[in-house]
């Protein structure tokens, strides 16, 4: 009897001892992983013929992936320019330059079907950027109200094109009049990033023209976010 016993009750702290490893591991975090890739953007050469510096106005023609739609901003943004490659891809991509702006500018794409969840931790933009003099990169997001906002992190200069790693934590925004491309009032804090309508850059300082002095190049954009039906 005594040993029935014992046996018992081995059995049941076994089954206890189970059911606390069981709960301990439904209880343990999920490890972390990054948002999908929610868009790559190359770009793509136009079919009319280049200028005398292999270049076409920046348009939709431009844009490889059949699911975004790229606009321009700024009173100079349709001066923004389509490069192509030249040489090797590796050292001179496709990419948008604003050399031959007058004012601030700005691009932005859109995917026709989906928002882009950018508030989880590991959400970023991946941009392959070469810049000239005082000119910079920085990241815009247009909200699901409407409200546009250009992000503190800015890439450049660089004298080749470099892959940067832009990410969305913990970066500060500030409100943008996409209209003239120029911040405004205060910085936002907090901003709702669950539903973001566009994602693009801007260049804060107009162009020098061709050839040396100031210009930003913008060969392919990720972003990593997750989708969100519209």
């Amino acid at each position: 009897m005594i040993r029935r016993l014992a046996i018992c009750t081995a059995i049941i702290a076994l089954g206890a001892a189970g059911n606390v490893f069981a709960q301990s591991q439904a209880a343990a975090p999920s490890a972390p992983s990054r948002p999908p890739l929610f868009f790559s953007e190359g770009w793509q050469p136009l079919k009319t013929p280049t200028d005398d510096h292999g270049a076409w106005p920046a348009s939709q023609g431009g844009v490889a992936s059949p699911r975004l739609t790229l606009s321009l901003h700024g009173a100079s943004g349709k001066e923004i320019q389509l490069v192509a490659v030249r040489g090797q891809s590796d050292l001179y991509p496709m990419n948008l330059w604003t050399g031959t702006t007058t004012s601030p500018s700005a691009a932005s794409l859109r995917d026709r079907d989906n928002f882009v969840d950018l508030s989880d931790p590991l959400a970023k933009i991946r941009w392959t950027v070469r810049t000239s003099g005082f000119h910079q990169v920085r990241p815009i997001v247009k909200l699901a109200d409407g409200t546009w906002l250009i992000g503190d992190h800015a890439t450049g200069p660089s004298v080749d094109f470099n892959v940067d790693d832009v990410s969305i934590a913990g970066m500060r925004w500030m409100k943008l009049d996409i209209d003239r491309v120029v911040t405004v009032g205060d910085w936002v804090a907090s901003p709702d990033l669950r539903k973001v309508d566009e994602v693009g850059f801007a260049d804060l300082v107009p162009g020098s023209g061709h050839g040396p002095g100031g210009y930003a190049n913008v060969a392919r954009i990720e972003v990593y976010g997750k989708p969100v039906k519209r």
